[in-house]
C-alpha cells in the first residue's frame, strides 16, 4: 500500500457574517450568553442561493491553486456531507462540474456531518494507498444553517456554513498514518436532523430550508460524549507514541469550552491547538481542515510535524487520525 499525503488543504467560507447581536433579534438569547457557554461571537451564513455544491467547489479550487495543480488533475471527488442539494445524484457530481474536475468519477459520503472531517478522509486516502487513483480531492461542505428552525436555540447559535478540501496524493515520506473510527448507535437521537411537523402558535407551518426537517440536538449528551470520550479515544490511537511528541492537536470545533475541556482531558495546554469556532460556529466536516489551514498559515504547523485530527459527532460517531505532516518536496 501507498503512503498517502494531504498536500494542499483548501477552504471556503460564505461571504455573509452573523453576528451574535443579530441572532438576540430572532431568538430569546444573548450575546453575553452565547460567548460564556458556547464560545462563539460570528458565524458564516450561505446565501439563499448558495448551496452545498457552491461551497464545496470553491473549496476545491482553493486547494488546487494552494498545490499548484489543474482541476482536471484530479482523479477521484468524494463529498463527506448531509445537506445535499438534492437526494440524488450525489453532490459530487456538481462539484465537478462546477469546479470544472474535467473526467473525475465522484461519490458522497454521509458520515453523520462533524465526523466526516476524518471518516471521508480515510476513504480518500484508502484510494489512493490502493494505487487505483493518483490524486483524489476529498471536500467537506454543509450549509448547516439551512437545517435550521431559527426559533430552535440551541442549534441556532452553534452552527455556521463553510466547506474545506484536502487534497490527496501519494507521499514519499510522511503522511496519514493510523485512523480509529467509532460510532455509538444508542445515542443516536444526541444530535440528528430530525423530521417532524413544526407549527407557530397561530397553526401555520414552521419549516427549514429542506422543510420538515430540523436540527436538533442534545448539547449536555454531546459535551458529555466528547469531554469524557474523545481524550481516551485520542490517546488509544496514539498507543505507546507520548502524547508529548504530538505537536497540534486539530480538534472539531464543536464549542470552543468542549475543545478546550478535550484539551484539559489529554492534560495538554491549550495553545498546542488552534480554534476557529469564535469566528465561524461549528461549520461540521469542514472544522478540523479549517483548523489545520489557519495552523499552516500561522506557522503552528509545518512540514514534519505530528498532527492529531480528531472529529466527533451525530451518531455519535468519532474519528481520529495520526498524521506526520508533508511539504512540496515529500510529493512525487
Amino acid at each position: 500500500m501507498k503512503q498517502v499525503g494531504i498536500r494542499a488543504v483548501g477552504t471556503y467560507l460564505p461571504e455573509r457574517v452573523v453576528t451574535n447581536l443579530e441572532l438576540e433579534e430572532l431568538l430569546t438569547t444573548r450575546d453575553d450568553w452565547i460567548r460564556d457557554n458556547i464560545g462563539v461571537e460570528t458565524r458564516r451564513v450561505a446565501a439563499d442561493d448558495e448551496w452545498t455544491s457552491d461551497l464545496g467547489a470553491k473549496a476545491l479550487r482553493d486547494a488546487c491553486e494552494q498545490a499548484g495543480v489543474r482541476t482536471d488533475e484530479i482523479d477521484l471527488v468524494i463529498v463527506g456531507t448531509y445537506t445535499p442539494d438534492n437526494m440524488a445524484p450525489p453532490v459530487a457530481m456538481l462539484v465537478i462540474e462546477k469546479a470544472g474536475v474535467t473526467g473525475a468519477t465522484g461519490f458522497d459520503v454521509n458520515a453523520g456531518a462533524c465526523p466526516s472531517s476524518v471518516f471521508a478522509l480515510d476513504v480518500g486516502a484508502k484510494y489512493v494507498a490502493s494505487g487505483h487513483y493518483k490524486r483524489v480531492a476529498v471536500v467537506l461542505a454543509d450549509v448547516n444553517t439551512k437545517t435550521l428552525d431559527w426559533k430552535d436555540v440551541g442549534p441556532a447559535v452553534i452552527f455556521g456554513d463553510g466547506a474545506a478540501c484536502y487534497l490527496l496524493e501519494e507521499a514519499t515520506t510522511g503522511g496519514i498514518g493510523p485512523v480509529l473510527l467509532r460510532s455509538d448507535p444508542t445515542r443516536y437521537q444526541s444530535v440528528w436532523v430530525k423530521r417532524e411537523e413544526r407549527r407557530f402558535r397561530d397553526g401555520r407551518p414552521r419549516r427549514s430550508v429542506f422543510g420538515d426537517n430540523f436540527a436538533s440536538l442534545k448539547g449536555n449528551d454531546v459535551r458529555e460524549f466528547a469531554v469524557g470520550e474523545v481524550p481516551g479515544f485520542i490517546k488509544e490511537l496514539l498507543g505507546d507514541k507520548d502524547i508529548a511528541d504530538v505537536d497540534l492537536f486539530a480538534l472539531h470545533q464543536a464549542n470552543l469550552y468542549i475543545v478546550r475541556g478535550i484539551m484539559d482531558g489529554l492534560g495538554v495546554a491549550h495553545d498546542r491547538t488552534v480554534t476557529n469556532v469564535q469566528k465561524y460556529g461549528n461549520t461540521s466536516g469542514a472544522s478540523v481542515p479549517l483548523v489545520l489551514r489557519e495552523a499552516v498559515e500561522t506557522g503552528k504547523l509545518k512540514r514534519g510535524d505530528t498532527v492529531v485530527l480528531a472529529a466527533f459527532g451525530s451518531g455519535l460517531s468519532m474519528g481520529a487520525a495520526l498524521v506526520t505532516w508533508c511539504g512540496p518536496e515529500d510529493f512525487a
